[in-house]
């Protein structure tokens, strides 16, 4: 049993820097804050760690706000694609965004309780330290690979 407590620390101390990626940068995504609508534009660090939330690249978006597509009659105009930030959302789907909030922080704050206690009380310290220093490393050089 205690090899099993053993490899689930190094596991998780491994892993830990992308859950706490993955739950925050969701909990940005979940009221749009990584995308531009209205008079808001999301600060370019946000647009980007959105970006390798959802597309696995370290890219800013483009700003292309123009949807009318070129037609065959040459002043034939098309309206834009109606936008989902315009409607307010129901009062179901707006709990449900805060639930998730919720539920994102948490898994933040457990996540990090766990890798205190992992790297605290693991008996082989230099290990569970190189594991999160791999856990952080390669996500962030592969997204500039």
């Amino acid at each position: 049993m205690s090899s099993i407590r053993t490899w689930h620390t190094y596991l998780g101390i491994l892993i830990a820097p992308s859950v706490l990626f993955f739950a925050l940068t969701g909990a940005l995504q979940l009221f749009s804050l990584h995308e531009s609508h209205g008079t808001y534009n999301p600060p370019p660090l946000i647009e980007k760690l959105s970006s390798v939330h959802k597309d696995q690249v370290f890219a800013q978006k483009d700003h292309d706000h123009d949807h009318a597509e070129p037609g065959a009659g040459g002043d034939e105009h098309h309206p834009a694609p109606p936008d989902d930030h315009d409607a307010a959302p129901s009062l179901g789907t707006t709990l449900l965004k805060w639930y998730f909030l919720v539920v994102a922080l948490a898994l933040a704050t457990s996540t990090l309780l766990g890798l205190w206690m992992g790297l605290t009380q693991i008996r082989r310290r230099r290990t569970g330290w190189w594991l999160l220093i791999v856990g952080t490393g390669v996500p962030v050089v592969l997204c500039f690979f």
